[in-house]
């Protein structure tokens, strides 16, 4: 009898450590595919941003076509150099993790709840006629339910929206999920983000009436998620404020 136990127990353990050892290995060895297509999520919904995608294309080929740079927040400047990052691998979000590489974001600034602030951003051009056609931009702020992330592409006026798109989102399906929803996404389309120098563009409760003569600052607001909605005007706000890219607009302004 209890050899007929411990022959089962034994018997159970090497199936356990097998499945283990089975489990391990696959996660392992998908590892680098699951980085890959992560990687490739987030080009995509940046080429998506800036109305650049194109599926028939491969994803590498048409993020080629893109310039990409350092953002130095404190200053507006750009580089194509900065440090011993390397451009293409730098995660801005994991600089985050270090003192020396970000700052604490003042509790009466920090409207998007994002609470530290990266050093160094890393920005996305398109060009057309060796001038800058799209600016693509990293965003993130709090939603309902956590942090919503994404991009933002805006025309070389650099106040007019081409595109809005969230990679990581937790909002509930049906309701603050929604910013995922084509036909609201396509509302941002021509949207204009300053007037007279101050940050308008905002989502708002219910829809925009066109016949009001601020229409072109508002997006209609998603059904039943209005934290989701204010989380993503919050967003809005802080990333095109001195604190996040008004530097950088103003200096590319002056430039053009």
């Amino acid at each position: 009898m209890n050899e007929t136990v411990l022959k089962t127990l034994g018997v159970t353990l090497v199936v356990c450590l097998l499945c283990s050892l089975f489990v391990s290995f696959t996660a392992v060895s998908l590892r680098d595919q699951q980085n890959t297509n992560k990687l490739n999520d987030k080009r995509i919904k940046i080429l998506e941003a800036a109305n650049l995608y194109d599926d028939s294309k491969s994803i590498e080929e048409q993020f080629r076509n893109l310039e990409i740079r350092f953002l130095d927040f404190d200053t507006g400047n750009v580089f194509s150099e900065y440090k011993d990052f390397d451009l293409d691998n730098y995660d801005q979000l994991k600089s985050l993790r270090f003192p020396d590489q970000s700052k604490p974001v003042p509790a009466d600034k920090d409207i998007a709840i994002i609470k530290n602030r990266e050093n160094i951003g890393k920005i996305y051009f398109s060009k057309k006629d060796n001038e800058i056609d799209k600016l693509i931009l990293p965003i993130r702020g709090y939603g309902l339910w956590g942090t919503l992330y994404g991009y933002i592409a805006i025309e070389n006026d650099f106040n007019t929206v081409v595109g809005i798109e969230f990679y990581e989102h937790k909002e509930t399906p049906g309701l603050g999920g929604e910013v995922d929803n084509p036909n609201w996404k396509d509302i941002w389309v021509g949207k204009k983000i300053y007037k007279t120098g101050d940050v308008q563009l905002q989502v708002i409760k219910g829809a925009v009436d066109q016949n009001m003569d601020d229409s072109i600052y508002m997006v209609d607001g998603l059904s039943g998620a209005t934290l989701t909605s204010k989380g993503v005007s919050n967003m809005i706000q802080y990333w095109f404020s001195d604190s996040g890219y008004l530097k950088l607009l103003e200096n590319l302004d002056y430039g053009s």
